[in-house]
Parts: C-alpha cells; structure tokens; sequence
C-alpha cells in the first residue's frame, strides 16, 4: 500500500501541485510601486529677443525687445518662445497686434539655417486683405531671422499651401523680402 501511495506518478503530481499553490502565491501579491521619479527644476534662462509688430497703419513693422524664459537654450525653444511672445502681442500702445488676442501661436521647427513655421488653421480665416496677410508674414520672418536663419518657410495646419490669401506662400521668406518699404 505505501508502495502505491509513493509510485512515481503521485510523487510528481504532489510535487506539480506544489508548484501550483506557490506560483498562485506569488501571483496573488500586490505588484510593488514603482518608485517615482526625482523632479528636476529646470533652470530658466532670461534672454532678450526683437519681437515685430505693426503701426497701427498696417505699413510699417515696429520692433520690441522683450524678455523671454526658455529652460533650453537651443535655437529651436528659443524662437518657439519668441513666437509666443509675438502672438501675445505688444507691450506699447503704438504697435498693433498681429493676430487677435487669444490666437494661438504658430509652431515653429528648424532644420540647419532653415525655419519652418506651421500656421494654425485659423489663421487662413483672418480676412486681413493683401497688406494684412503679407504683414503677418512679415512679422512672424523679421522676428525668426533677427539673430540667425537663412528663410522661414510656411505652412498651414501641417500641410504646404500655396497661399495664405492673396499671398504666395510657395518659396521661403526671407529677410529681404520683408523690408519697410
């Protein structure tokens, strides 16, 4: 009889059934939390950047210098902030805003000397006429290529167009297209 309890067969089921109970127990424990990571405060540098804006005429492109906090220093945070500061609008009463206050601002990217501006959609839906839209432009490429950059390409909702109203958005903008005339 106590031969058959002990045959090979029972001995591996009893040891299967160990194994069994035990591995149930360890999957019925609470999983331990994870550790939570250590914050880091980024330290913010102040820097001072040329921001354009407009006389209240639409004609001419007035410049600001305001102070902007970025936690990198590299070019592409710098001129997001910058147009951040731009699409806030200006500090003097004789400069005019460019884009209503509330607009979203553009997001901008850079490849090498090249800036790529992404136009939020409701910008196509300003209505400002030739001088309006081309200001808007223009203000946006002489506040990008202040400090550095060759052209400011443009694009709308993340797709190329080929105008922002009556203005042809198909080449690059650069600093000399842009000048007071």
């Amino acid at each position: 009889m106590i031969r058959r309890l002990f045959s090979l067969f029972n001995v591996i089921c009893a040891a299967l059934l160990v194994a069994a109970v035990l591995a149930y127990q360890t999957v019925q424990k609470p999983p331990t939390p994870p550790e939570a990571p250590r914050l880091q405060l980024a330290e913010r540098a102040t820097m001072k950047v040329q921001v354009y804006f407009t006389n209240p005429q639409v004609r001419a492109m007035k410049p600001e210098t305001r102070t902007i906090q970025v936690t990198q220093s590299n070019p592409r945070a710098v001129a997001q902030a910058t147009l951040n500061v731009w699409a806030d609008g200006p500090n003097s009463s004789a400069n005019l805003a460019v884009v209503p206050a509330g607009t979203v601002a553009p997001k901008v990217y850079l490849r090498g000397t090249h800036y790529y501006v992404d136009l939020p959609a409701a910008y196509a839906n300003l209505r400002y006429g030739a001088s309006g839209e081309r200001m808007l432009l223009c203000t946006l490429t002489r506040t990008l290529l202040d400090k550095r950059g060759d052209d400011v390409t443009f694009v709308l909702d993340g797709q190329p167009v080929d105008t922002l109203g009556q203005i042809n958005m198909r080449d690059p903008f650069m600093r000399q297209d842009c000048t007071d005339e």
